[in-house]
């Protein structure tokens, strides 16, 4: 993105902050919800999901649905689901995770001032 481009969309740097396990798929009227759980890293603020908030999965930028404490889900349309490697998943499947890099920002400048 260009210095004088307008900030638009979701926000990643292709970084695994650490790995999640598929437990659901469920077929939606041709689309698909697939839920994935992650165990927390205590001691390591910004490692969270935010209601139609960011993540990455596999380094697919998704819109997270459902978002809990250490799981969430993510709707994936046709295109996607037949260009990247969401087709393969099942439940047990391990995949990498990328966290919104701003709720990261925010979780550690609140961690520094012991607001979490």
């Amino acid at each position: 993105m260009r210095s004088d481009g307008r900030l638009d969309g979701h926000i990643v740097q292709g970084h695994v902050d650490q790995t999640a396990i598929c437990t659901r798929v469920e077929e939606a009227e041709g689309s698909w919800y697939y839920t994935f759980e992650f165990e927390p890293i205590r001691n390591e603020p910004g490692y969270l999901v935010v209601e139609k908030g960011s993540v990455c999965v596999n380094g697919v930028s998704l819109t997270v649905v459902n978002a809990k404490e250490t799981s969430f889900k993510v709707a994936i349309i046709p295109y996607t689901y037949q260009v990247t490697n969401f087709h393969t998943f099942k439940p047990g499947s391990v995949v990498n995770l990328e966290f919104d890099i701003l709720g990261k920002y925010i979780a550690r400048i609140l961690a520094a001032q012991n607001r979490i």
